[in-house]
């Protein structure tokens, strides 16, 4: 008989203690640790997996191979039948591949599965495994969405012995679960929603989808910090992990990769919500920089890198007079740390204090950045905003500044510039060492090596 004990693992972030204790040490959450049984024998979820497995030629657990003989030809990745889409998963669906995709309630995870179900099953076989909703719900929204639903392999089910199962007999190309926190895995006693059935569930899809070489959606609920719920380890066994996030505008949609091993990391992808369901955007700086005719103090365009591409933002930013001891920071869309670092280097080798002055920095659209290019537009507008003079509609602006005060290049330099001049910009900051090596018709590119230097271009 099968020895079983307790454990206790944070849900935060996945760490494991011998007993219970009210603050996690490692992540520093509280009341995120729970107990788990913990069995010697092969789990359920393991088990569920080898049942749909028996019917897979080659689906062999204990065959041991040359690693120099394993065959290299790569299958040709499946389209989802959107471009962006197929961006933010690096080209495609892999087979055998696992990905995630998390989201607030309401912003269109099971919608933009769907329309991707209703455009695959054209061509490959598709099973859509439905836990939140019934057959009929599915069926209305579809026919909302005037998804054409004839080849659709749809399923009602929570367990996923029973979803391997139908999977295991119908041999699809691709299969959604919808969603991984209701499901449960035979065998275990804990609730859905768990972290232990959570976890088996998980480990049972993906060892399922690796030996069968069925590409697997889960879509997962998300916790009020905008982090997927669950254990932490429900993310390492995912192959792509990707948010969709509903921003300030709630008539837009950013699909935003968190991980991927078949291609780049916080690649986004945009899509506006319809009465029709969710249309791609192809062209997204048009939609995050609104370009007014009268350009107001603390505005300015910039280009910041995500993932494969180039994407124009607005940043603006607004100091004003202080009527507390203690000044406010404020930065939405940009690290709020980094605001800090940037008002320490102008004070201390520029001569530019704003001790006295409230700072609020905001990307319009609700986008975020992570990029190190938006510290020379950061000062740009930061000046601009204290002086009250505007800045040219022209202008736009990239750049990273060092601790020193000195404006360092940052990757990509060329492809930004190029994707400002396609955009229509005429005079363009940059670093000195980001300098193109010839020259734009019509564009005037400025070059900057100190902070200093930007005060004379307001």
């Amino acid at each position: 008989m099968a020895k079983s004990k307790s454990i206790y693992i944070c849900s935060a972030c996945g760490a494991r203690y011998p007993r219970w204790q009210g603050i996690c040490s490692e992540c520093g959450e509280a009341a995120s640790i729970s107990e788990v049984i913990e069995s010697s024998a092969p789990s359920a979820g393991s088990k569920a997996a080898a049942r749909a497995l028996s019917g897979f030629a080659g689906a062999t657990e204990n065959t041991v191979y040359d690693l120099s003989g394993v065959d290299l030809t790569s299958k040709q990745r499946v389209s989802t039948g959107y471009s962006e889409f197929d961006r933010v998963l690096g080209g495609g669906i892999v087979a055998g591949s696992v990905v995630l995709i998390g989201g607030n309630p309401g912003a269109g995870k099971s919608t933009l599965l769907l329309q991707t179900v209703g455009k695959l099953c054209q061509s490959h076989k598709v099973l859509y495994v439905t836990g939140e909703e019934s057959l009929q719900q599915v069926a209305i929204r579809a026919n909302r969405l005037k998804i054409n639903s004839n080849g659709i392999k749809i399923a009602a089910q929570t367990s996923i012995d029973q979803i391997c199962q139908m999977a295991g007999e119908l041999k699809p190309e691709v299969l959604i679960v919808d969603s991984i926190q209701v499901m449960h895995v035979d065998g275990i006693e804990s609730a859905p929603g768990s972290v232990s059935q959570v976890r088996e569930g998980a480990a049972a899809l993906t060892q399922f989808a690796k030996k069968s070489n069925i590409a697997v959606f889960m879509i997962g609920h998300v916790t009020k910090d905008g982090t997927l719920a669950g254990p932490k380890i429900l993310e390492h066994c995912v192959d792509c992990s990707v948010i969709l996030e509903a921003g300030t505008d709630m008539r837009y949609r950013t699909l935003r990769c968190q991980k991927n091993r078949f291609g780049a990391v916080n690649e986004i992808g945009v899509f506006a919500m319809t009465d029709g369901g969710l249309v791609e955007v192809k062209n997204p700086s048009a939609i995050f920089l609104n370009r007014q005719e009268q350009v107001a103090p603390g505005s300015l365009a910039m280009v910041t890198w995500e993932g494969t591409r180039p994407l124009l933002v607005e940043l603006q930013s607004l100091v004003d007079s202080s009527i507390f001891n203690n000044p406010r920071r404020l930065s939405l869309g940009t690290d709020q740390n980094r605001l800090s670092m940037i008002l320490s280097v102008l004070h201390r080798h520029a001569g530019f204090a704003l001790a006295d002055q409230d700072v609020f920095v905001n990307i319009v659209g609700g986008l975020k950045i992570e990029d190190t290019s938006a510290d020379v537009p950061l000062v740009l507008a930061l000046i601009s905003s204290f002086k009250n003079k505007p800045i040219d509609k022209g202008t736009i602006a990239f750049g990273e500044i060092g601790l020193t005060g000195e404006i360092r290049p940052v990757a990509y330099g060329q492809e930004r510039i190029s994707e400002a001049v396609k955009q229509g910009f005429v005079k363009i900051i940059v670093p000195y060492d980001n300098a193109p090596r010839k020259k734009e018709n019509g564009v005037q590119v400025i070059t900057v090596r100190r902070v200093s230097d930007l005060f004379n271009l307001i």
